[in-house]
């Protein structure tokens, strides 16, 4: 679509605890999929996305999400490691700091132990560039419509992403944006973002559940 990017901004690799999606992979389907920006955004750890990047430069787009106090933050063009456990001030400071672009991860998902209370959120809403208002793993859709509307009501704007954590996911809820080359044109870009976004089946996180089983199964031995 003319110079438009398609877009994966939120998936992982086997560096997240509950994923066994390795780098190579990930690239390779990727690539089959048309998608020519793929930010990874491991937890808690950009090592996935900086071994990714040294393979596919011009693909990758280094980003993490992380754990902080309050909930996920989702960034994108990191390049120092921010650690999880933080007041998610500090966090967004540490991000600021660096040029990051900083969202959201599936704000109002109350199933998942990163959601969001509305009045943490408010409290860095002017410090932040987007939330995710969709999330392919979100069920059910509530949780995707409260973040668009919480999205609209603050004059804020929305990323999307599959939150893939195995390959098959990739590529289900993606953005096509006009051409950016770093964080502050990604951020001019986001206005004129279209979405090409579905869900994912309620079973797939199944498939994060049983990579961290077996995960610390093999740890153990």
């Amino acid at each position: 679509m003319g110079d438009y990017l398609r877009v994966e901004f939120h998936c992982h690799t086997n560096h997240s605890p509950d994923s066994l999606s390795s780098v190579a992979d990930l690239l390779q389907i990727s690539r089959q999929r048309g998608i020519d920006r793929l930010v990874i955004t491991d937890h808690n750890t950009i090592i996935g996305a900086l071994a990714a990047k040294a393979l596919d430069p011009e693909r990758v787009i280094i980003g993490e999400e992380i754990m902080t106090q309050e909930g996920e933050l989702l960034a994108a063009y990191v390049q120092e490691e921010v650690p999880k456990g933080l007041p998610a001030v500090q966090a967004v400071d540490l991000l600021r700091a660096q040029g990051a672009f900083i969202s959201v991860s599936h704000p109002f998902d109350v199933t998942r132990s990163g959601h969001w209370q509305e009045r943490d959120l408010l409290d860095i809403l002017p410090l932040i560039d987007a939330i995710e208002i969709f999330n392919a793993r979100c069920f059910p859709p509530v949780f995707n419509r409260k973040a668009d509307w919480f999205a609209q009501t603050h004059d804020i704007h929305g990323t999307a992403g599959s939150d893939a954590h195995a390959v098959f996911e990739v590529g289900k809820a993606t953005m096509l944006l006009p051409a950016f080359e770093d964080a502050q044109s990604l951020r001019q870009s986001l206005p004129n973002a279209k979405f090409a976004a579905s869900y994912s089946a309620p079973w797939v996180r199944l498939t994060s559940r049983y990579a961290t089983m077996r995960k610390k199964l093999f740890k153990k031995h």
